[in-house]
């Protein structure tokens, strides 16, 4: 307004200097008329002064978010939070700021610089590149506010949006959506948060589609073209499967018995093997004993046990090619089964 005045005032005075050269006939209005019709709207303005003047200005401000937009220095709405929260993370809603910032000490860069007339270049451009410094670290400070701002990360510590992510959530996380949304994690701080759960259904929807796509090629190799088909061939394998299911699972059992009664194959046609126990036959099977010289060592054992049990005397005549590793085995089976007590042992 004070340039306007200052050029209001110029042109009333350049009025009055014309008119009094003029003479008293014309005043300075009358001159001025007299200038803007003859001079600016007659044949030599028409000449001069084209009808529209091309705007040769180009924006470089670029509102849509580049380097230069004011968006980039528009201030984000304070947080919605209580004052005991406000307090709890020391953030000023005023100011939308905290008591802690990111790199707090960032302001010691610029706190002693000082502008002085008898600073050589380097010591000025030594200066710049600390103006530069703590410029570049204000702009990550704001950008880390912009992260916790778009994925509601203060909501998120504070534990305020876990029912309204119940209420959001759509369909069922799986495992593996879980496990690669942690290894993009880095992703998070180029992505917005929309963008970022955009991929992730995109990414979801393509494996269904991936997943459709493979059940149709399926129908197609059985020769099925119509989905009213696809339920009864589907019922179809079903029971195909479950009837191969029940047979592997009654092959298994056929193995493991077989492997059992594998187990005693070197001694099951031995005399004497139907009158073992299981645990015998194991024992007879590591042992690699006939059952017939096993059942006549258990004899022997067994009648010298009971002998001095009653006092009777016996010297124990053991076969000759029961060796002390032989012995000591059958001796501790005897024992643990109950066959003989611990001390005969």
């Amino acid at each position: 307004m004070a340039e306007l005045g200052k050029k209001y005032c110029v042109y009333c005075l350049a009025e009055e200097d014309m008119a009094a050269h003029v003479g008293a006939s014309r005043t300075p209005q009358e001159v001025m008329e007299h200038y803007v019709s003859m001079y600016i709207h007659g044949n030599l303005g028409k000449a001069c002064i084209p009808d529209t003047i091309p705007n040769r200005v180009t924006d470089h401000t670029c509102p849509s978010g580049g380097p230069l937009s004011p968006s980039l220095t528009t201030p984000l709405p304070p947080l919605d939070i209580s004052v005991a929260e406000q307090q709890q993370l020391g953030y000023m809603p005023l100011r939308d700021d905290y008591e802690i910032e990111y790199d707090q000490d960032a302001e010691t860069l610029i706190s002693g610089l000082s502008v002085n007339y008898d600073d050589d270049d380097v010591e000025i451009e030594l200066k710049r590149a600390h103006v530069d410094m703590y410029v570049r670290k204000l702009k990550e400070r704001q950008r880390r506010k912009n992260i916790a701002r778009d994925y509601n990360l203060v909501p998120a510590f504070l534990g305020k949006d876990k029912k309204e992510k119940e209420k959001a959530l759509k369909r069922k996380i799986t495992k593996e959506e879980k496990e690669l949304r942690l290894k993009l994690r880095p992703l998070y701080q180029f992505m917005s948060c929309k963008e970022f759960d955009d991929l992730f259904e995109n990414m979801h929807k393509e494996k269904m589609l991936r997943a459709k796509i493979r059940e149709l090629q399926r129908y197609r190799r059985n020769g099925i073209t119509k989905m009213e088909e696809s339920a009864e061939y589907e019922a179809a394998r079903h029971k195909r499967e479950k009837r191969k299911e029940n047979k592997n699972l009654a092959g298994s059992k056929r193995g493991k018995e077989d492997s059992k009664d594998g187990e005693f194959a070197a001694i099951e046609n031995l005399p004497g093997f139907e009158l073992l126990s299981d645990r015998e036959k194991v024992l007879c099977s590591s042992l690699n004993l006939s059952p017939a010289r096993y059942v006549t060592v258990k004899t022997i054992i067994i009648k010298d046990h009971l002998q001095k049990r009653q006092g009777i005397p016996s010297k124990s005549r053991l076969p000759s090619y029961l060796d002390k590793v032989l012995k000591k085995r059958i001796l501790n089976f005897l024992t643990e089964s109950g066959w003989i007590s611990r001390d005969a042992s």
